[in-house]
């Protein structure tokens, strides 16, 4: 393949549901995605080594006066490169189609409000996935965000775009009749990432990565992958004694079922939803059992200090997230409020 002959050259094997494997192709780790009017350039394409060539110049000599050329600035500055690795890989996936769809336009395209119902009918045509498309214009939002803080452009045209995807985890909640069908039949590996998820608060890729070593007798410690805080998390009794039963077969707490290597986050999901059809449980999600620990901490009478010290929430932001997001337990909470005053 000439792509071995291409330095610094990054290929990511992919095999879709057609079971043809394809590849995408990166000028480099973190860079620009190759591609032509067909899609991603294929490693034996002999069009790969000029678009590798092409993409390398622009990064030696970026123009900034072009859409292309902001994006590929964004890309080398810190505001990109200090996030974290799964927002930057989210990222590249839009950056990439927002130079493909739009690299030519120069800065005084992206200042007309012309652009701007371009960049419109852009997202629109992704409506039938709206948290795609939503995403898609954040990103957009961001590079032009990035482009006026710079003094390159002096608007954002992409400012306040509305969302198209209406839907919320109000009452998406784990509820105890959920818990227990799930842990009826579910394999030992998906049981202790349950317990993992309701007794720490933590999100699926920061526990997906959790290691022996971060878990001591009575504390959990780890950097939080999405905000960079760092929690200690008291161990309860019940976790503990999940904890002790895993034999430690890996560096990871949680590991495969069958072969006991580390998760990926994709063979994760996959088991998860199995599991769940298993359950007979619809419509929640391995992220719901966060907002399920808030509501459970609240339901114990925690305060919104206690609870963002063990989920690493900001403590201004608990009281938001329980409002806006995890309103499953507030009718219990109801009931407990009338049992108090009953008591009194």
């Amino acid at each position: 393949m000439c792509s071995q002959r291409l330095k610094g050259l990054a290929r990511v094997r992919k095999r879709p549901a057609t079971g043809k494997t394809i590849y995408y192709c990166y000028a480099w780790r973190g860079g620009p995605l190759l591609r032509n009017d067909s899609g991603p350039i294929q490693p034996d394409d002999p069009a790969l080594p000029a678009a590798h060539q092409e993409a390398h110049e622009r990064r030696r000599n970026p123009n900034s006066t072009t859409m292309g050329g902001l994006i590929t600035a964004y890309r080398a500055s810190a505001d990109f490169k200090l996030k974290a690795a799964l927002t930057r890989r989210e990222y590249d996936r839009y950056l990439d189609d927002l130079r493909s769809e739009f690299g030519n336009l120069s800065i005084g395209d992206l200042e007309a409000k012309e652009t701007r119902v371009r960049f419109k009918a852009w997202r629109d045509a992704m409506s039938d996935r709206p948290r795609t498309a939503d995403y898609a214009w954040s990103t957009l939002s961001r590079v032009l965000s990035f482009g006026k803080d710079r003094g390159i452009l002096s608007v954002n045209i992409a400012e306040r775009g509305g969302r198209l995807y209406r839907g919320n985890r109000r009452d998406k909640i784990w509820n105890s009749a959920d818990i227990n069908a799930f842990l009826a039949v579910a394999p030992r590996s998906l049981q202790l990432a349950m317990q993992l998820a309701i007794w720490t608060g933590q999100r699926k890729a920061d526990l997906l990565k959790l290691k022996w070593s971060q878990c001591t007798i009575d504390v959990i410690r780890l950097r939080q992958g999405k905000t960079g805080a760092r929690v200690a998390i008291p161990i309860a009794k019940q976790l503990r004694a999940e904890l002790d039963l895993e034999p430690h077969v890996a560096e990871t707490v949680l590991t495969t079922t069958r072969f006991k290597r580390p998760w990926t986050s994709d063979g994760f999901d996959t088991a998860w939803k199995l599991a769940c059809k298993n359950a007979g449980i619809e419509d929640l999600t391995f992220h719901d059992l966060r907002g399920t620990a808030v509501t459970r901490l609240a339901l114990a009478g925690c305060t919104a200090a206690e609870i963002g010290a063990l989920t690493g929430h900001a403590m201004r932001d608990v009281d938001l997230i329980l409002d806006a997001h995890y309103l499953g337990g507030r009718p219990e909470l109801a009931r407990r409020a009338i049992e108090k005053l009953e008591a009194v």
